[in-house]
């Protein structure tokens, strides 16, 4: 199978790190930023979109891609609650987009308090003032709690213990880029379970 050119490589996470890393070049916005589609318990989809921050490779555990939220907001919740999420990539810039289904666990260790500390103050305080996902008010309470937040928990306030990351390991990674005349190229990369080899396919555009 001819996998040369941008879709070269048998590591589809070093191929999706380098991707982003094109994208971070070109894209104007949050390049990391992908549409996360989970579900209720009613099976009702979910999409919204967060940032991606982190691609890990093969060589780290299997491979995965990390991102972060509140775990009590709705997407923490149904993430918890199913294991099981998917995601899109996608660059107007580039034409190319990435598909990713996978298995979720939580991310609450070390890399999750050091990517929290990196964050600016005010998205830490902010953090610990929202109650995602909840009914609010007024914008004015909201800043009044992350006015408290601040005066309780200093300049330098730890993770809390609602908010982490989650790591998705997928058992699928679709690579897509844009063709002529609509005739665009399609890798599919799948397995049995996280653990299990990789098979990879062309489809149809």
């Amino acid at each position: 199978m001819d996998r040369s050119g941008i879709f070269a490589g048998e590591d589809p996470f070093a191929l999706a790190q380098s991707w982003l890393a094109e994208a971070e070049a070109v894209e104007p916005n949050d390049p990391n930023a992908i549409a996360l589609a989970t579900v209720d318990q009613d099976g009702l989809p979910n999409v919204r979109m967060v940032l991606l921050k982190e691609i890990e490779t093969a060589g780290e555990g299997g491979g995965a891609f990390v991102f972060y939220t509140n775990y009590t907001s709705k997407k923490g919740q149904e993430l918890s609650a199913s294991g099981k999420a998917a995601f899109v990539l996608h660059w107007k810039s580039l034409r190319r987009q990435i598909r990713v289904r996978g298995l979720v666990s939580r991310e609450e260790g070390t890399q999750a308090d050091e990517y929290f500390a990196s964050r600016s103050l005010k998205s830490r305080l902010g953090a610990w003032a929202s109650q995602q996902s909840q009914p609010l008010s007024s914008r004015e309470a909201l800043m009044a709690e992350a006015a408290k937040v601040a005066v309780t928990k200093g300049p330098n306030p730890p993770r809390p213990p609602f908010w982490g990351g989650f790591r998705i390991r997928p058992v699928e990674i679709e690579f897509w880029a844009d063709g002529n005349f609509r005739l665009h190229d399609r890798f599919r990369w799948s397995r049995s379970s996280v653990d299990a080899a990789w098979q990879v396919l062309r489809l149809n555009p």
